[in-house]
């Protein structure tokens, strides 16, 4: 099944190398739309939900990488929804560009996993045109309202979005993985402004976070966050 349940409301869709998100509250809204070539694949998850693409009345986007950015233009096209990025980001996307230069975190397994993942990929996307630029503690008008957290490290223009529902649903973006437990993402255009982004993230209130790659870590997720990297004095 393309859908995959997390909390009422709220499901994550397999779209390439990344997941993406649909919150199904009144009317939908889309988190992040994967890899180029994604959009059929989110918008049969939608079907499957008994909703119409056209129903489809927000996508916010955390970041401008391709796995993340690489579906806007369609998505857009087939929904007529508004759209969110962070400005540093969308106007890479709105030119059609997708990376900053990355290094890799540290250890085997993120270089491992960088050159799997990320060798020959394009630095392209389709351009799509941003229609709302988002910052930091801005509140976003879908779901019912979502709170937009600036989260650079990972992605100069990166966003999370706090939706304060079922003790509060942070999507955390690439801001760290949960694949083989809680950890840093695989890269990082500036590791130590990321570290600083997820000790801040560990002092906010959420019980669920979704992340762009690995499984949801659903109860107790600030304070799995406060653990793995305690706020500094």
């Amino acid at each position: 099944m393309a859908l995959r349940p997390i909390v009422p409301c709220v499901y994550a869709v397999r779209a390439g190398v990344a997941n993406a998100f649909v919150i199904d509250d009144e009317e939908l809204t889309l988190v992040d739309t994967g890899v180029p070539g994604s959009a059929d694949r989110i918008l049969n998850a939608v079907r499957a939900l008994g909703r119409r693409p056209e129903e489809v009345r927000h996508i916010l986007v955390t970041h401008c990488h391709r796995d993340h950015a690489g579906s806007l233009a369609a998505l857009q096209r087939a929904t007529g929804a508004a759209t969110y990025m962070h400005p540093l980001d969308a106007g890479m996307v709105e030119r059609g560009r997708s990376m900053r230069p990355v290094h890799s975190a540290p250890g085997l397994v993120p270089r491992v996993a960088r050159a799997l993942l990320m060798r020959g990929q394009p630095p392209e996307v389709e351009p799509a045109r941003i229609r709302n630029e988002v910052l930091g503690g801005d509140e976003i008008p879908a779901a019912g309202g979502m709170l937009a957290i600036h989260a650079p490290g990972h992605c100069a223009g990166q966003l999370a979005f706090l939706w304060p529902h079922h003790g509060g649903v942070l999507f955390a973006a690439d801001t760290a993985a949960h694949v083989f437990g809680l950890g840093l993402s695989i890269v990082y255009e500036n590791q130590e402004e990321g570290e600083r982004t997820l000790a801040r993230l560990g002092t906010m209130d959420f019980d669920v976070a979704c992340f762009g790659h690995g499984r949801p870590l659903v109860g107790g997720a600030s304070a799995a966050f406060a653990k793995r990297w305690p706020a500094r004095g």
